[in-house]
């Protein structure tokens, strides 16, 4: 018995194939749409994903201290002191937004000033050679640069990197003397870090009230455990102040920045849908002008013994089968797309732009949700059609 059912299952899936490509400009022009909805839906998802890579590669262990106000308004350097003696604590560094422009305004990445003592050993996602660091940290004008950065533009040690100031005005040279690798792919690595002291010197000579103030401070703690506790005795140090804090983890930080264009976010996320809904109704379009051209077919299967239950299978296996395979091509052509993208200058403001395993997994449930639905009244219309009305009808 088991050959045999095999032999039938071999035959309803050609008999399925054929069928779907009966008309084959039809069936052709919907495949094609299908794969670029599909293709669509999930780079519009990596987009969201990437919007979010920040936060979700922060570190449970970590938190961020800035200005209570806004992260505009920065600290006095002696507050590092008094963080690392709050109970809890175990490191403490700095760091402070740049902003400057390379070459030109598009060629946009993180610039940050650091504390170069010790930022580095907080960060052990960051890997690069113990000389390397360490001759950063002997260079007052040094740089450290991640590997998709120094990738994009083509950069290696000991190469120089003019810079022109916007918040820190003047041009501003740096030497690279370490390029980092992250420790996994969901390590960003295209940022650019340099002494926090080389431009510290630079405004105690020109603009001496600007001097030592500190952007924000990036807190180690001993127990993530004790986070929010070790959080509130650092905000507790310096209440009623001239310049209260704000401590939050690290990916709390993130998501502040994430927030301020969370209406781009949802925006994105409802068109990614709405491309979906849409090719479902080119489906649905497609399949019922299919069972209605071979409702006489339908009666006739059904006049030589065939159950209503296998002339809806047919419906629903062509409807599956045809947005299986514009799904299949189009989660195919997602892959290279993104990482075309993601290596092009219009891919270079994201930090990571790759497609997860997640945004494949949705592309396929929609394939199968757009199948099913699309067949659904096409279906329910060829199981119920009576002999004699289907023998009758004219395409």
């Amino acid at each position: 018995m088991r050959p045999a059912r095999q032999r039938i299952d071999v035959y309803f899936l050609k008999l399925i194939f054929k069928n779907v490509f009966r008309a084959k400009l039809r069936s052709s022009l919907t495949i094609i749409g299908l794969v670029i909805a599909i293709m669509a839906f999930g780079l519009l998802q990596t987009v969201v994903d990437a919007w979010f890579a920040g936060a979700n590669a922060s570190s449970a262990a970590r938190m961020v201290t800035r200005n209570a106000i806004s992260l505009v308004f920065p600290m006095p350097s002696y507050y590092r002191d008094r963080i690392k003696a709050v109970p809890g604590v175990k490191a403490v560094a700095h760091s402070q937004w740049f902003g400057g422009i390379y070459i030109e305004p598009k060629n946009f990445f993180p610039q940050f000033a650091v504390d170069h003592e010790n930022f580095f050993e907080m960060y052990p996602e960051f890997l690069m050679t113990p000389e390397e660091l360490l001759a950063f940290k002997r260079d007052r004008q040094g740089a450290v640069v991640g590997r998709k950065l120094a990738d994009q533009f083509g950069w290696k040690v000991g190469d120089v990197v003019p810079i022109r100031g916007t918040i820190f005005p003047g041009e501003w040279r740096f030497t690279i003397r370490a390029i980092f690798d992250g420790k996994d792919e969901t390590t960003i690595t295209r940022q650019f870090y340099f002494q926090w002291e080389y431009i510290n010197e630079y405004l105690k000579k020109r603009f001496p009230r600007r001097a030592d103030q500190i952007g924000v401070f990036n807190i180690e703690v001993t127990d993530p455990g004790r986070i929010a506790d070790i959080a509130k005795a650092v905000d507790a140090e310096f209440k009623n102040s001239l310049a209260e804090t704000l401590t939050e983890t690290e990916k709390a930080f993130q998501l502040g920045f994430v927030a301020q264009s969370e209406a781009i976010v949802v925006a994105i996320r409802v068109v990614s849908f709405v491309v979906v809904f849409i090719i479902m109704a080119v489906v649905a379009n497609t399949m019922a002008m299919t069972a209605r051209e071979r409702l006489a077919e339908y009666a006739t299967l059904k006049a030589l013994g065939f159950s209503p239950k296998f002339v809806a299978a047919l419906v629903y296996g062509e409807a599956l089968m045809l947005s299986s395979i514009g799904a299949g091509i189009g989660i195919l052509l997602t892959l290279p797309v993104a990482s075309g993208f993601a290596n092009s200058p219009a891919g270079a403001i994201f930090a990571a732009f790759k497609v997860s395993s997640d945004t494949v997994l949705m592309q396929m449930a929609c394939a199968l949700v757009v199948g099913l639905v699309a067949a659904l009244v096409p279906g329910w219309r060829s199981a119920r059609i009576r002999i004699v009305d289907g023998l009758r009808h004219v395409g």
